[in-house]
């Protein structure tokens, strides 16, 4: 059976876009590989977020993955800092990676331009430790958003030059492409993401969505009610294609370009959509909040069955590049 490996950060509370670009790839996955699933918390000292800051933002990623149907039984669960080799595998695949790779991607940009006054290093480096990310439980197959292709070509890359210097020891990792590679923001202008206040929450209540969609955009020409609309380039109208069934799409779609149905009704409707999938997953993550014993069980389990599988391909990768065994 194929493996595949997947992590998300937990830099803020869970939204419809990661629900969309990642967990609900996730549950699919589960069924067809073995699967390595990650909260990536190393990743997230990019943005030196406070320690209990950082520490509460773990666990409530880690119970949303559970709540949108993650299961333990059938996928590796845990947090990226409890498995030490990632930070190992990280430093010889920086050493095997050249400048000029690094200074291409693109995502460094993006960050930078984010965070102006924290440029760091790791945000330079942090395509490499998505690299040993994957590479260490030698993943073949690797769910990954549009803005993450780039830094996926990068570990083909540093694979097969690892293969080269010190023979095969890595599968090449293929992508597998989710069935939301990007999703927009509220505004309509950027992906959706809570530090630019344009997210819609995954365990806010139903009231609070509908007051955010509100005043989110909608097709730009459609002024007035009586205008007829172009749900084609409607912002709220993409949403509908995750949450609404077909035939209510194309009620929707009739109403709209014939100025029979208004954007607040759209809105309405789109609203009602989302709470009868986001109202289970906010009560499973609440059931889990409520026992949390339960969850660190099931990090720890998945973080000692991770560093298993770890070891197993560290013991090789030592081996290969001359490194001694550490000793117990």
């Amino acid at each position: 059976m194929f493996r595949t490996m997947s992590g998300i950060q937990p830099t803020g509370n869970l939204h419809i876009g990661n629900y969309l670009g990642a967990l609900v790839n996730w549950v699919e996955l589960q069924k067809q590989y073995e699967a390595f699933f990650c909260v990536v918390d190393l990743h997230a000292l990019t943005q030196r977020p406070a320690p209990e800051t950082l520490r509460a933002a773990v666990r409530e990623v880690a119970l949303g993955i559970l709540a949108s149907g993650v299961d333990p039984e059938q996928a590796t669960l845990f947090v990226q800092s409890e498995v030490p080799q990632h930070a190992e595998l990280t430093w010889i695949m920086t050493c095997l990676t050249p400048l000029g790779d690094l200074n291409r991607m693109t995502q460094f940009k993006d960050k930078s331009s984010a965070q102006p006054e924290n440029i760091n290093a790791g945000l330079f480096t942090y395509p490499i430790l998505q690299t040993a990310d994957i590479v260490l439980y030698r993943a073949e197959r690797v769910p990954v958003g549009e803005d993450q292709e780039q830094h996926l070509e990068l570990a083909r890359e540093t694979v097969r030059r690892f293969n080269h210097v010190y023979g095969e020891t890595f599968p090449e990792p293929q992508v597998v492409r989710s069935k939301a590679p990007r999703v927009m923001g509220l505004d309509g202008e950027s992906k959706m993401s809570k530090s630019r206040n344009n997210e819609i929450g995954l365990f806010e209540p139903a009231d609070v969505t509908m007051q955010k969609l509100r005043g989110a955009k909608t097709d730009p020409a459609r002024l007035r009610k009586t205008d007829p609309g172009n749900p084609q380039v409607c912002n709220i109208f993409s949403y509908h294609g995750f949450f609404t069934s077909e035939a209510q799409r194309a009620e929707i779609d009739a109403g709209c370009r014939s100025a029979q149905l208004g954007c607040v009704d759209c809105k309405k409707m789109l609203a009602a959509n989302l709470e009868a999938v986001k109202g289970p997953i906010r009560e499973r993550a609440e059931d889990l909040r409520q026992h949390p014993a339960r969850l660190d069980e099931i990090l720890a389990a998945g973080a000692a069955k991770a560093r298993a599988a770890a070891e197993e391909t560290m013991v090789m990768v030592r081996e290969r590049v001359g490194l001694r065994a550490p000793r117990s």
